[in-house]
């Protein structure tokens, strides 16, 4: 009710503004405004991307200003401000659309993207654009292009000799450290542990102290965390491959013109594959420095991993927003 409830009222707000009409792109000689509101830090590599990359590329005819930390916008509530008029840009995540549009928890769940490569794949493909085309007239918000965040993987203070995770069946008893929510908790048992939901400052002294056996976050937050101080093996399950879009709003986006809608997009684009490869280097670069710090890494059966997760929610409600067959035609884009 209150995701429906929700989706109306920004209907209204949306009709209300694009019934103002936008103003023409360079109206009276001024550039456009682009006010970029994220939770993200500005040394995080979509900031990064976003401010070197795409600024530059629009620089000829609109103004790029980013506002970090959520200075701006607060967290969860851009799309609303993109939807009401008073910001033109964000960086939104699936699990946020899915709370304005449940058919998006699919994006958001373990084994659907398998690589970053992948998501690039789905995004394009013509199975988005139902998915897009309502984010566009419910909520004014246009879907530019796809960041990519990074892998998830199981991180265990028990070495391989204690255990060694080759397939679901080997995290059976393992009190896994999986954010609170539903979704989260429902991911862990698919993965065959034992899920437990604990704040993310309290993992380090429960990993210190065994009270629970490991916890999965990427390799950036494992080392920013130091959790390899107090863990011993990564099995890099890649459960969830991480994803964020950039949102722009439609009626600006009505307001430009055709050259410079076109900029837009390969602006974003590029944008997302400058931030992308950032991110595939940076994790590479890390488990160098892992392996070097002691960590025992390796990759285990992933199709093993991908066919029974995947079978969990399509078995279970998790998986009922989910359109007939989009499944099966994001499975096929994989390799």
């Amino acid at each position: 009710m209150l995701t429906k409830l929700k989706r109306h009222s920004l209907t209204a707000i949306v009709a209300a503004c694009v019934a103002l009409t936008a103003l023409p792109a360079l109206a009276g000689g001024h550039l456009v405004k682009l006010r970029m509101s994220t939770p993200a830090s500005a040394t995080d590599a979509r900031s990064v991307a976003l401010q070197e990359v795409f600024a530059p590329a629009v620089a000829g005819f609109a103004s790029y200003e980013a506002h970090y930390n959520g200075s701006l916008i607060k967290q969860n509530s851009e799309l609303e401000a993109i939807a009401s008029g008073d910001l033109e840009m964000s960086i939104t995540s699936a699990q946020e659309l899915a709370q304005y549009f449940p058919e998006f928890s699919i994006f958001a769940t373990g084994y659907v993207h398998q690589d970053a490569a992948h998501q690039v794949a789905v995004f394009n493909d013509d199975l988005m654009i139902p998915f897009k085309k309502k984010v566009e007239d419910e909520l004014g918000v246009k879907l530019l292009s796809i960041m990519y965040l990074g892998r998830r993987h199981v991180n265990l203070r028990q070495c391989r000799d204690e255990v060694n995770v080759r397939t679901p069946d080997d995290l059976a008893g393992v009190n896994l450290r999986m954010p609170g929510t539903d979704a989260w908790q429902f991911l862990g048992k698919a993965l065959g542990a034992n899920p437990t939901p604990m704040a993310f400052t309290e993992i380090y002294t429960a990993l210190s102290t065994s009270s629970v056996d490991g916890q999965d976050n990427p390799l950036p937050t494992v080392v920013d965390a130091k959790f390899y101080e107090v863990t011993c093996q990564i099995a890099l399950t890649s459960h969830l491959v991480d994803l964020n879009y950039v949102a722009f709003s439609k009626s600006v986006w009505d307001g430009l013109s055709a050259d410079q809608q076109v900029e837009v997009q390969a602006a974003a684009v590029a944008a997302a594959e400058s931030g992308r490869q950032s991110q595939l280097q940076k994790e590479t670069d890390l488990v160098s420095f892992l392996v070097e710090k002691g960590m025992e890494i390796y990759e285990p059966d992933l199709a093993a991993f991908r066919s029974h997760v995947q079978n969990l929610y399509l078995t279970t409600s998790a998986s009922d927003p989910w359109p007939e067959g989009v499944l099966d035609k994001i499975n096929a884009l994989g390799n």
